[in-house]
């Protein structure tokens, strides 16, 4: 909804800045602020702050000078009925008996210029800032921050939280199936245990041609949407959870600084985590306008990215909301296709998942193999799913979300160290769809084995923590979702683990028994369905593994990325060792999050690398005024 204006104050101004012309603030700020605001359609004390035009905390002194109230800006002592996220949404908090005032407030937008209207119908307050509001608030109750973060999923949905049984049971269990169905099925008189593996070789072929039919389908067009003007463009959240990522954090503010978006519409909050202390000095030293929130997570629960984004959702200004990583490069217009797609898409469409793209593929064969794979995920299977309105498990950043929805389903999974494709999961069970947004981000790829290795073994063990959770009540879940999202959700959540660990055994018996042997031939042809069958799958799965990533080259123009698109079945090998170490990982420490470095690219798509770090300071305050 537009910014309603209140009556204007002295010099024409807005009430909300008009007060500053008092406090010897220059004119020609408050000028400038109050045609920004005008221009968004939002309020001029927005403006002002998120422009960087005035420091927050020397502006809530000012109001509080001119309201006449106290101002709070050391310790706060609250009072009962103090709550996480209540008292911060609302900007009210109670403070303790004996304080000079029973409240205080740290108001924002239209609230201000109704405060200044008429100081005497709140009755006495103290005023703060709501980033020093925050900081109390954390400080007082961070067990109770922490918990809300780890629990609320599972108060929202229980049956979808990760399983509380120990993982070693479900593996148990599923062991024990295993071997008695391979048991039954070797009892089985022979033709009955012939068709017994044609329906399984069947099944598997199904979810492969999942992916080979994403060849045949093109892409949404949806690049030439008309742009909203800025005074129709929603508020968007911009969450980017950050852990020891003092390497990158100033090339990631200037890509924040670099977003096209008016910046009295949007709300950046970048959360570190408690002992993080590098970061924390690194960011205090930078001079962010009020666009920029640091929010340091309290420590308790998990210690997920899903834990991080969970303090920051609740506090979400936005309508919109996406999240970006430490070493994210998004395309500057990003936000502004976001906004004009969900406008002109019906309400179930929830979310919109971005095109990831990989910076660095020229260091090693390790990035390029990375960045074909990549290409064949973002660039053509995730398109196709979108269009077809299947379930799409979502990347970890770049993923564009309507808040209401978001929270309505209870927000990220924080015990699951793959939320994004856990959270794919539940829009699609909650019957919303997700679209293709046709916009790259570009971010670092590991140039390393073990941190590839540690990043692969965290995905895989989080897509068996999603198929665990959703697996416990498997025909309810398919019920809601009908028989072909059933069969894309399991071909590429559960199924992409179970094939990454019989890869290596499956592919070694192919090429001994179609390469190296002599394939049999019987004389009648149900005799040969299932050798048929069996090289069908063969083919199939190694076409699924080369096609995508092949056809993504083409779309990206890589045509001297193509022949790794070839080595696709040999990548797969390491990728299958990721999983098996996954599988023990997630019996010894299934909550674990194994931290990928970055900022250790050697080349780049986007040109020559910015190797000074004073040299990257410099631009990063520039780009911050």
């Amino acid at each position: 909804m537009p910014f309603q204006r209140s009556s204007a104050g002295p010099g024409g101004l807005p009430p909300e800045i008009a007060f500053l012309l008092a406090e010897g603030v220059e004119c020609r700020v408050l000028i400038r602020a109050a045609a920004d605001a005008a221009k968004a359609g939002t309020d001029a004390a927005t403006a002002l702050l998120n422009a960087g035009l005035m420091e927050e905390a020397a502006y809530y002194r000012a109001l509080a000078r001119a309201l006449g109230a106290p101002y709070l800006a050391g310790p706060i002592r609250f009072g009962p009925g103090l709550r996480f996220p209540e008292s911060l949404v609302t900007g009210l908090a109670p403070l303790a008996s004996g304080s000079v005032v029973p409240w205080v407030v740290a108001p924002r937008g239209q609230i201000i210029a109704s405060l200044l209207g008429s100081p005497r119908r709140i009755g006495p307050v103290a005023i703060t800032s709501p980033t020093h509001l925050r900081e109390a608030v954390f400080a007082a109750i961070p067990k109770q921050v922490a918990d809300y973060a780890a629990q609320d999923r599972a108060w929202h949905a229980p049956g979808q939280a990760n399983a509380h049984e120990s993982a070693v049971w479900w593996l148990l269990v599923l062991a024990l199936t295993l071997t008695a169905g391979l048991s039954l099925w070797a009892a089985l008189p022979a033709p009955l245990a012939r068709g017994v593996g044609l329906i399984v070789q069947s099944l598997f072929l199904a979810m492969t041609t999942v992916r080979l039919a994403a060849l045949a389908i093109a892409a949404p067009i949806t690049a030439a949407v008309p742009p909203l003007s800025d005074s129709a463009l929603p508020v968007y959240t911009v969450l980017v959870p950050l852990y020891r990522e003092t390497a990158v954090v100033q090339a990631l503010l200037r890509a924040l600084a670099a977003l096209d978006y008016p910046p009295a519409k949007l709300d950046i909050k970048l959360l570190i985590e408690a002992d993080d202390l590098g970061m924390r000095a690194m960011l205090a030293r930078i001079p962010l306008p009020a666009r920029f929130e640091v929010i340091v997570v309290p420590p308790g629960g998990p210690r997920t990215k899903p834990q991080a984004l969970n303090v920051g959702l609740p506090l979400a200004r936005g309508e919109l909301l996406t999240v970006y990583d430490a070493e994210d490069d998004p395309d500057p217009g990003q936000l502004r296709l976001s906004a004009a797609l969900f406008a002109r898409l019906p309400q179930h469409t929830a979310c919109l998942q971005g095109r990831l793209v990989i910076d660095n593929a020229d260091d090693c064969w390790l990035t390029r193999a990375y960045a074909v794979e990549y290409a064949g995920l973002f660039d053509v299977l995730n398109p196709a799913l979108a269009r077809c309105r299947l379930p799409v498990p979502l990347g970890g950043t770049s993923m564009h979300l309507r808040v209401r929805v978001l929270r309505d389903l209870g927000g990220w999974n924080a015990h699951n160290v793959t939320e994004d494709a856990d959270l794919g999961m539940r829009l699609a069970l909650a019957g919303y769809t997700v679209g293709d947004l046709p916009s790259a981000t570009t971010e670092e790829a590991p140039n390393r084995f073990r941190p590839w290795l540690g990043q692969r073994i965290r995905w895989l063990k989080g897509l068996t923590q999603t198929s665990l959770a959703h697996g416990r009540s498997p025909l309810a879940n398919a019920r809601r979702l009908g028989a072909l999202e059933t069969l894309c959700a399991t071909a590429l959540v559960p199924g992409t683990v179970v094939s990454a660990l019989v890869y290596p055994g499956c592919l070694a018996a192919a090429i001994w028994s179609f390469l190296v042997r002599e394939i049999p031939v019987a004389p009648r042809f149900l005799d040969n369905l299932d050798t048929g069958l069996a090289i069908t799958l063969l083919g199939t799965g190694l076409g699924a593994l080369i096609l995508p990533a092949l056809r993504g080259c083409i779309r990206r123009r890589w045509g001297n990325f193509a022949p790794y698109a070839l080595g696709m079945p040999v990548y797969f090998l390491l990728v299958s060792v990721a999983a098996w170490l996954a599988l023990v990982e997630l019996v010894r420490a299934p909550e674990h999050w194994n931290k990928t470095p970055h900022g250790l690219a050697r080349t780049s798509q986007r040109g020559p690398l910015r190797l000074h770090a004073q040299a990257g300071a410099r631009q990063t305050r520039h780009a911050m005024r």
